[in-house]
């Protein structure tokens, strides 16, 4: 019994490598080269919009940047990432890079202004426009790049096509856990608040550097 259900999951570890990637690769393609393309044709909102309209508003360095080049920083980012995504090629980078897009738009745009208790920063996890935020959405955009940083793009991809070329395949086998592997974790999860709660970011940011650091964690 146990051998059955263990050689079941295992094939479907297997075919997953090839779905499940490809699956969130297509929707956050979608999604994001739907928003870069009416940005592209659309009005530059970013100086437009009245500051009470704003929730935070752009974080540093974001904030001393010309609303312009804002503009348009988003909308190729937007779709120059979202292509890359698309092909899988380079699929860790251009992921990454759109979590920091989402993130900075969510706390100009969807992120409470002020909160003095996560009760009341709950209150933001909604789709539609509140006082205290709606960062529903974004989150659930960053949740589904998140695999993508960590695990790539999958076995039908052009990185996975590179990897074949060159033969570097053999040598990405899962390795153990260290150290370095935990420091890259808590690093990712800076870079994805550290524009939201720079407080938030610092300490993770912090908590990588010491798991980096420390010897006895890297063997």
């Amino acid at each position: 019994m146990f051998d059955i259900y263990d050689n079941l999951t295992a094939r479907l570890r297997a075919s997953g490598n090839y779905l499940w990637p490809l699956v969130l690769r297509l929707i956050m393609f979608w999604e994001f080269w739907e928003s870069g393309t009416k940005k592209l044709g659309g009005k530059n909102w970013f100086a437009d919009i009245p500051w009470a309209d704003w929730q935070k508003g752009f974080p540093w360095p974001f904030s001393t940047i010309p609303p312009e080049l804002n503009w348009f920083a988003a909308t190729w980012g937007e779709l120059v990432f979202a292509v890359m995504i698309l092909l899988g090629l380079f699929t860790r980078f251009a992921a990454i890079s759109l979590i920091v897009i989402t993130v900075v738009a969510t706390a100009a745009v969807h992120w409470p202004a002020e909160w003095t208790s996560y009760e009341q920063l709950w209150e933001g996890y909604v789709i539609t426009s509140r006082g205290a935020g709606n960062y529903k959405l974004p989150l659930l955009f960053v949740v589904i790049l998140l695999p993508l940083v960590f695990h790539g793009g999958g076995k039908i991809s052009l990185d996975h096509i590179l990897l074949k070329l060159t033969g570097r395949d053999a040598g990405t086998a899962d390795r153990i856990g260290d150290g370095i592997a935990a420091g890259l974790m808590f690093a990712i999860l800076g870079v994805s608040t550290i524009f939201l709660e720079p407080g938030w970011g610092i300490s993770f940011m912090v908590i990588a550097l010491l798991f980096s650091l420390t010897p006895a964690l890297r063997h």
